[in-house]
């Protein structure tokens, strides 16, 4: 049975999933390309000939980005897997909540992974404090576009009036002059009706 949930779409359930499903893929497939692009990057550095002079504190920061990296990937990549191992069990609607959870949790893990890799780039290049300021600034950025704006936007439509439902005031009166056009309409049919019988 199709169900509209107040937003003007009739669809069942599984339709809606089906439809949630396939926006999540392309949601997927641009956060991917971004973590397999900085993964090999982050892979790449610890072969290069500097690796082996950068002090301590920059290797430590080096084995957390990639452990970040690391986790960011998989849990970007599980929702593939999870819907693969449950493909024709009827759990379409589950799948896509579980997978939503984990995209999520990735776009946090990728956040801490850009900050933690922005941060040892600066420290190599400008070698002094100023790089953590600077990185901060990066990081509120990251925070507002990827988070801060979107639940911004949902507080925003939320606040609001809905399309599909009337106005306070609105309702009675509306009512009242639909009720008055439907009688005035029956009255106007009633009239052509005797006057064809008299003629």
């Amino acid at each position: 049975m199709s169900e509209t949930n107040g937003r003007g779409r009739e669809e069942t359930a599984d339709e809606r999933a089906d439809r949630q499903w396939g926006e999540l893929l392309q949601e997927l497939r641009v956060a991917q390309t971004g973590v397999q692009i900085l993964f090999g990057f982050l892979l790449a550095v610890v072969f290069q000939p500097r690796f082996v002079d950068l002090p301590d504190v920059d290797r430590d920061i080096y084995v957390i980005t990639v452990v970040l990296g690391s986790a960011t990937a998989a849990a970007l990549i599980g929702p593939v897997s999870y819907h693969r191992l449950l493909t024709g069990r009827r759990m379409k609607p589950e799948t896509v909540i579980w997978a939503s959870r984990m995209t999520v949790l990735g776009l946090g893990l990728l956040f801490l992974t850009m900050c933690s890799t922005l941060l040892l780039i600066m420290r190599v290049a400008l070698h002094n404090t100023f790089a953590l300021w600077l990185v901060a600034g990066i990081a509120l950025w990251f925070l507002a576009c990827w988070f801060i704006f979107p639940l911004w936007a949902l507080a925003r439509g939320r606040s609001g009036p809905r399309t599909d439902e009337p106005r306070e005031g609105e309702s009675s009166s509306g009512a009242k002059d639909r009720e008055g056009e439907s009688s005035a309409g029956a009255e106007d049919r009633d009239g052509k009706s005797s006057a064809g019988a008299k003629d």
